[in-house]
């Protein structure tokens, strides 16, 4: 008995060969998180999106953030700027990094000088890899939970989070308050 083939769109057909195509650049890289597609049903076209993400990834340089920028991103250092003019470089540097959809966590409890510090030492120094992918992007969360708990759980963390918290530490709470620098950035809503 002869079985009709599937008839199968030109569409389809590239989704196919795509995906192969994928596969044997992925080759090199592969390790577990390959085997997760198989357990995962997606549609063809939403698994090749997810292996050019795993393949830009694996290309991807790791670059102090500073070089992502042509030219490089550079800032003064903090101790020339007085209070306006460190203002005015913290409000264009966070621009510039949104640029290169690098969002900024939990900064409402630094002061802008704090800020600005933080990036002139330590963000724009980083190593990262440098993605260039529309729907990726970095964020830095300006607070270490694990270091700073309490500031996490005084300005930032949600009820829930504060209860789960303190049923898993056996500590008190510290109140909730409002943080004291409370900034409009760009990425959040």
């Amino acid at each position: 008995m002869v079985f009709p083939r599937p008839h199968r769109s030109h569409d389809e057909v590239d989704q196919l060969l795509r995906n192969a195509r994928l596969r044997d650049e992925l080759e090199p890289f592969v390790d577990e998180s390959l085997d997760l597609l198989q357990a995962r049903r997606m549609s063809t076209p939403a698994e090749n999106d997810y292996l050019e993400s795993m393949l830009a990834w694996e290309r991807a340089p790791v670059l102090p953030i500073s070089l992502w920028f042509q030219p490089e991103l550079s800032i003064p250092a903090p101790e020339t700027l007085d209070e306006v003019q460190l203002s005015d470089q913290l409000s264009h540097v966070i621009m510039r990094l949104y640029e290169k959809r690098i969002i900024l966590d939990f900064t409402d409890h630094l002061s802008d000088r704090e800020l600005y510090c933080l990036i002139y030492r330590d963000i724009l120094r980083s190593l990262e890899k440098k993605l260039d992918r529309s729907d990726s992007s970095v964020r830095w969360h300006c607070l270490d939970v694990d270091l700073e708990p309490e500031l996490w759980l005084r300005y930032y963390a949600s009820e829930e989070e504060r209860s789960e918290w303190q049923a898993q530490s056996g500590d008190l709470l510290p109140p909730c308050e409002l943080p004291p620098h409370p900034r409009n950035l760009p990425g959040h809503s």
